[in-house]
């Protein structure tokens, strides 16, 4: 276990990304604008309050705000951070140096994995202060925000992990990253799409108690999101669209997307060093 977190692909991409003054640049940068903008919303929720009082029902809707804010940075990046990692490499010509190094293909595949979505993580974790701010003014609790930290996390982890799984079956990187994005735009838009056309579908009569819109719901990060803000929207979500369904939509998000994470995993590996293995056997 130590040998899979702990290789020396991870210890080269960990240096290569941390060393640059760019990266804390960039970091830099997005929590000035995180903090710009919350300042920005206090201020003008405050001049058009007759008494110049910040509510906390006005703390609730600055944090939901910043919270979608964050879920489009991680479904917008983490694509492009990871959708090129080992085509990039085939394409530099060295994945064939890496593959004949002692690494197994699990440690390449999660070394890469961690590195890509490593300053991802940072970039979250370093804006969960200004976060805090919301604390001031009261309207979340302590509990929704470790939650809302937990499902970026793992929303990074099983997107990151689809484009490690394009980049290992595609050659070329820009197929690789455009094949990552179509899958995001589907499972956020599309599902989104396709719920509102299926829940249209349910409330018209043409199907009877269908609950294909609680499985278009399950697979949307944005609605999950919007429903650990709104605990009342599973409910209402649920009701509407489960049809008979009962069964939190944040545990089928959760069970979904591990068995998709575990699946996607093991495909890559498996790919990574097809030719290899097929010339051992003869």
């Amino acid at each position: 276990m130590r040998n899979l977190f702990l290789n020396p692909v991870l210890n080269k991409e960990f240096k290569l990304r941390f060393r640059s003054f760019k990266s804390f640049l960039g970091l830099a940068f997005y929590l000035l604008a995180l903090s710009i903008l919350i300042i920005g919303f206090i201020y003008l929720q405050t001049q058009n309050s007759p008494m110049g009082l910040f509510r906390p029902d006005q703390s609730k809707d600055m944090f939901l705000l910043l919270s979608f804010i964050q879920m489009g940075l991680i479904l917008f990046i983490t694509p492009g951070l990871t959708a090129g990692v080992i085509s990039g490499e085939r394409e530099k010509q060295t994945l064939n140096i890496l593959l004949t190094t002692n690494q197994s293909s699990t440690s390449i595949i999660f070394g890469k994995l961690i590195s890509s979505v490593s300053f991802l993580l940072l970039m979250i974790i370093a804006s969960m202060p200004i976060y805090s701010i919301v604390f001031l003014f009261g309207g979340i609790s302590p509990g929704q925000v470790v939650t809302i930290l937990g499902l970026y996390i793992f929303t990074i982890f099983v997107f990151g992990s689809i484009g490690i799984l394009f980049s290992t079956l595609i050659r070329r990187t820009i197929i690789a990253m455009v094949s990552t994005y179509g899958v995001t735009l589907f499972l956020t838009a599309g599902t989104a799409f396709l719920f509102t056309v299926t829940m249209s579908v349910n409330q018209m009569g043409i199907t009877t108690n269908s609950p294909i819109p609680y499985f278009f719901v399950m697979l949307n990060p944005v609605m999950i999101l919007f429903g650990f803000l709104e605990p009342s929207a599973f409910r209402e979500l649920s009701s509407q669209s489960g049809m008979g369904i009962d069964f939190p939509l944040w545990a089928a998000y959760l069970i979904t997307y591990t068995i998709i994470f575990l699946i996607v995993i093991f495909i890559s590996i498996r790919k990574l060093r097809p030719n290899m293995r097929i010339k051992s056997k003869g």
